[in-house]
């Protein structure tokens, strides 16, 4: 992730002055759910941010239509991007809390046009735990859905 820091003062959002219209951007799509506009730290030519309309922090404070809404507008940006830009590979990228990446704290997605060579590194390190501890996970996962 890049190492950007919202300059915006204590109390306010740079997404929610965007969406208010009170600071411009290079807007792509709306709708009555979300935002689409450029990214100013552009990775490759195409790279754009979708971000819920309303201000919600992470993923879990997005009602499941703000989540479908958000989604199907990045499915609409990667089409655009794939008929203009026509790149081999896209990344979408969506980051919750600081430990996560997140660096701007409004819910917002990066989808990212990609080629060889380009520089973005999503690498982690593997740690295979035995089939046991992962049917572990799972059921433990599985008991809190219904909650």
């Amino acid at each position: 992730m890049p190492n950007f820091v919202d300059p915006s003062p204590p109390g306010q959002c740079i997404f929610c002055r965007i969406v208010s219209g009170e600071i411009p951007a290079a807007k792509v799509y709306e709708d009555a759910l979300t935002i689409a506009f450029m990214d100013i730290g552009q990775v490759n030519p195409g790279h754009v941010l979708v971000a819920s309309k309303r201000h919600a922090v992470t993923l879990l404070d997005l009602t499941t239509e703000e989540c479908a809404a958000v989604m199907q507008t990045a499915q609409r940006i990667a089409q655009a991007i794939g008929r203009e830009f026509d790149p081999p590979g896209l990344t979408l990228l969506q980051a919750n809390g600081p430990e996560g990446g997140q660096t701007v704290f409004h819910f917002h997605m990066h989808v990212v046009p990609r080629y060889a060579e380009d520089g973005v590194g999503l690498l982690w390190p593997r740690k295979e735990p035995p089939v046991a501890v992962l049917q572990d996970y799972a059921a433990r996962l599985r008991d809190k859905l219904g909650t």
